[in-house]
């Protein structure tokens, strides 16, 4: 998949050698709607289902926003407010609609039921914001009864009604019986893992992000045990979801890459220093920047990542999947992603990230817990 031509890789300057290269299902759209979390969310539980002999399934995104905006809303008016309210989610958003809704093919519910092609999200996100602070702000003093069914009228409206059983490749079903019988996913397989200073390692904290809204838990671990967990899933044949920060100026789709350059003389060996001590900062990060081939790349430490996420630096701003590892010609580690934001870019939809950058800019993953190294399994305590 996506194979580079030598003439290509050439005149590029990146080389990479294939060191897995997991099945996924094909690159999605999310367009102009912020559910990045709900496309990579789903398209690491497509090729679980792949991994585990049920088959290629095209599973509904919006099946899953629907059932999280309800509920959120649920959530927002009874914290008067006080909770992050908009189409952004998490990996947990994914696993609570699973454990409790269940999951239905993308032809049953294609959440395009205004006009559109594609997802776009705007009015509807800002019509549903209005309405909850108007449930909230009301002078009555008092919730009506029917304040909710209103909600769901909008997402009626907007995402299409509620799929309550389907037919399926002349089978019948609920959402709930679908995701058991036809995929054969199960919520409680799945854990979230992530690595920072400020809870204890090998324990378990509510991530503080605000589009947690389901409060939802995260297996706290060492630096390097997250980069062992990272390549034994994939040793295993198992992708993984992954939960990042895209803001930073090494990442770029167009070009397919995503890297963190050492840009501090004084880290850099002999050699590199040599290079770069002549040349002005802006001659520096023009050549760093340049994307034409492998640069000198920083080492990244557990006190970097804590504090990029203390300052605001690292933000859970966009959910991917990677579904494999590359290698370029000087030995760099790069994670395969599978992106949602179309294929038109250098690598069809998908990007490779340097291990620097994934293990400096990583907010959390998501992984099959079956996949877990047993010295790490028995250090979470999971069975």
């Amino acid at each position: 998949m996506n194979n580079i031509s030598a003439q290509e890789e050439q005149e590029e300057g990146y080389q990479f050698e294939t060191i897995y290269d997991l099945e996924a299902t094909p690159v999605k759209n999310q367009y102009r709607s912020g559910t990045c979390w709900s496309f990579s969310g789903l398209s690491f539980l497509e090729s679980e289902a792949i991994k585990n002999g049920k088959g290629s399934f095209d599973l509904s995104e919006m099946f899953v926003v629907r059932n999280c905006y309800s509920d959120k809303a649920t959530k927002y008016v009874r914290l008067h407010g006080s909770l992050n309210f908009g189409g952004g989610g998490s990996f947990e958003d994914v696993l609570y609609t699973l454990r409790n809704y269940g999951l239905v093919p993308e032809e049953v519910y294609t959440g395009l039921n205004y006009g559109e092609s594609k997802h776009v999200h705007g009015e509807m996100d800002n019509l549903l914001k209005a309405y909850v602070d108007g449930v909230i702000q009301n002078k009555n003093k008092k919730l009506t009864s029917v304040w909710h069914k209103g909600f769901n009228g909008i997402l009626d409206a907007y995402l299409g009604e509620y799929p309550e059983s389907f037919t399926y490749k002349g089978k019948n079903y609920t959402p709930q019986t679908f995701a058991k019988e036809a995929t054969g996913l199960n919520a409680d397989d799945y854990i979230i893992v992530t690595s920072f200073t400020h809870h204890p390692y090998y324990s378990k904290f509510i991530f503080e992000v605000p589009d947690n809204w389901v409060w939802g838990e995260v297996y706290n671990v060492s630096l390097e045990d997250l980069k062992n967990i990272m390549h034994t899933t994939l040793e295993k044949g198992h992708t993984f979801g992954w939960a990042s920060d895209v803001s930073e100026k090494g990442f770029t789709f167009r070009n397919g890459v995503a890297i963190v350059p050492e840009s501090d003389i004084e880290e850099m060996d002999g050699s590199e220093r040599s290079k770069w001590e002549t040349m002005t900062k802006a001659e520096r990060e023009k050549l760093m920047y340049s994307f034409k081939g492998p640069v000198s790349e920083k080492v990244i430490t557990p006190e970097m990542r804590q504090a990029q996420f203390d300052n605001y630096l690292s933000t859970d701003d966009h959910g991917m999947h990677i579904t494999g590892m590359v290698k370029d010609q000087e030995g760099t580690i790069y994670y395969k992603v599978k992106n949602s934001w179309d294929t038109n870019n250098k690598y069809d939809g998908y990007l490779y990230a340097s291990e620097s950058f994934v293990l400096l800019k990583t907010m959390n993953i998501m992984i099959n817990k079956n996949t877990l190294p047993k010295d790490i399994k028995k250090k979470l305590g999971i069975k």
